[in-house]
């Protein structure tokens, strides 16, 4: 037998490795942008936990006031919401920073509930809020008066004197192309909210993924949770909530007017 007859044909090897590129490039792409999205994820876990710092901070200073709170958290969240202080646009950092806090905020400097810029979805329409706001503490029941006077009591070592509670849910939105639409439908399904049953868009030979619904309770989230993420992510808005938690020594009376509604702004009560 020749040499020229042992040797298979050059076609033939450049077509296999051809196919098997072809099956791993989806894979090998979401393993970098999946990478790269899980660390800005972990990036949006701290700016919640600061925003939820500081709006502890406000609220304990302001009797409670949701508005206070529900700003200086916008202000922690702001830079990981939208990079202001990039290069695209003029204007100097100020200018940058009053104009993302306006997209935001609105014409009424009041406004308790900041929202994702409308369009930021892929049907153009879905704009929900940018985060939640619960206040796990007081409650108008730990008070009778319209002003609790006795909020911080001087008893003992201090330990019964009022402190603000809150809950922060960080509806972060995926920014990477590709992994943000992959994690997200991952998510459903471990979640057991949706299935996936169409083509893997990670192995393009798979024509049916086989990402079910999780049977047990892999990871604790309230119902209201579950539906919010649900319903964004059907609308095309590829979000991940984000929960933080911090609370502090009330350093003001809280007052009933401002816990007419426990939660602030749009966030459902019953969380």
């Amino acid at each position: 037998m020749s040499t020229e007859e042992s040797q298979p044909p050059q076609g033939r090897e450049s077509g296999q490795a051809a196919v098997e590129a072809a099956l791993t490039l989806p894979l090998v792409i979401f393993l970098v942008l999946g990478t790269l999205q899980l660390f800005m994820m972990l990036q949006g876990r701290i700016m919640a936990e600061y925003a939820a710092f500081q709006a502890v901070r406000a609220g304990s200073r302001n009797h409670g006031n949701c508005v206070p709170m529900v700003h200086a958290a916008l202000a922690g969240l702001l830079p990981s919401v939208t990079p202001y202080l990039g290069g695209r646009g003029s204007g100097s950092a100020a200018d940058k920073l009053a104009e993302a806090w306006k997209a935001r905020i609105g014409n009424n400097p009041r406004n308790p509930d900041p929202r994702y810029v409308q369009g930021q979805g892929m049907d153009g329409k879905h704009d929900g809020p940018i985060f939640w706001l619960v206040r796990e503490s007081p409650r108008p029941s730990a008070w009778n008066s319209e002003e609790d006077l006795n909020f911080d009591s001087p008893k003992g070592n201090g330990s019964q004197a009022m402190r603000l509670e809150v809950r922060l849910i960080y509806w972060y939105r995926l920014r990477i192309p590709f992994a943000d639409w992959v994690i997200s439908r991952m998510l459903l399904a471990h979640l057991g909210l949706k299935n996936y049953d169409a083509a893997n868009p990670l192995n393009p030979a798979d024509k049916a993924a086989g990402w079910k619904k999780s049977s047990g309770t892999v990871i604790n989230l309230d119902p209201l949770i579950r539906s919010e993420l649900s319903s964004r992510v059907g609308s095309g808005q590829y979000v991940y909530p984000i929960q933080a938690t911090y609370g502090m020594r009330m350093m003001t009376p809280p007052r009933k007017t401002f816990f007419e509604q426990q939660n602030c702004a749009t966030t459902p009560e019953g969380l």
